[in-house]
């Protein structure tokens, strides 16, 4: 199996870096699981997977997509992962897609036995740089080291996945940032990106801080 089959839209540097744990058998705690992406293409090649959101219509929807895909070793339950302790749930490895905080590494620094695996993908300080605003769930490398290894963690991988679009014209860059607009809007970015496009500038920055660290 490779990484893309059974993962769209994540990583396959990061999905190659879960399934290098040999996962059959094993717990998996899945945190800010949304829709359950991820959630259902470890699965198909975990023992059991536990996925946490605190949107119940995500959990509503992932729950609806297990069930269309067969699946009965996944479970989804509505949680707040930055409040909520894991130990509970047991897992043997913990996976973060886009879901990155101080509180969550902390609390699976707790959780895991020593030895065992937390991934993330959290994003990086260039995301969207060139709306001149750094995201606070943003990291930059030396932060996620720090923050991994005052939670117990040996880290094994810290890099940054980067794509940079690039543009012709300022239409193009708007049509690039459809989708972003309003959430843009209510904090400032939009109107900074705009300005950054009409000075000239022709690029759209997707920068993500993929992580694995191991507890010791």
């Amino acid at each position: 199996m490779t990484p893309t089959q059974h993962a769209s839209g994540i990583s396959p540097r990061f999905f190659a870096l879960l399934t290098e744990e040999e996962l059959a058998g094993k717990r998996m705690l899945d945190l800010g699981c949304g829709s359950g992406r991820l959630s259902l293409a470890l699965a198909r090649v975990a023992g059991r997977v536990v996925g946490l959101d605190r949107d119940p219509t995500a959990i509503r929807g992932a729950r609806t997509r297990a069930a269309a895909a067969g699946l009965g070793n996944v479970e989804f339950h509505e949680a707040d992962v930055e409040r909520e302790e894991y130990g509970r749930w047991a897992p043997d490895l913990i996976t973060a897609h886009l879901c990155a905080a101080d509180a969550i590494v902390e609390r699976a620094g707790r959780a895991l036995p020593r030895g065992a695996a937390l991934g993330m993908v959290a994003f990086h300080v260039e995301q969207w740089r060139e709306t001149g605003k750094v995201s606070r769930f943003a990291y930059d490398e030396a932060r996620m080291e720090a923050v991994l290894r005052g939670a117990g963690f040996e880290p094994a991988v810290i890099e940054v996945e980067r794509e940079v679009k690039q543009f012709d014209s300022v239409e193009q860059g708007l049509a690039a940032a459809v989708g972003l607009e309003d959430r843009w809007k209510a904090d400032g970015r939009w109107y900074r990106y705009l300005a950054f496009l009409e000075s000239g500038g022709r690029t759209l920055t997707k920068s993500h801080l993929i992580v694995k660290a191991r507890k010791v």
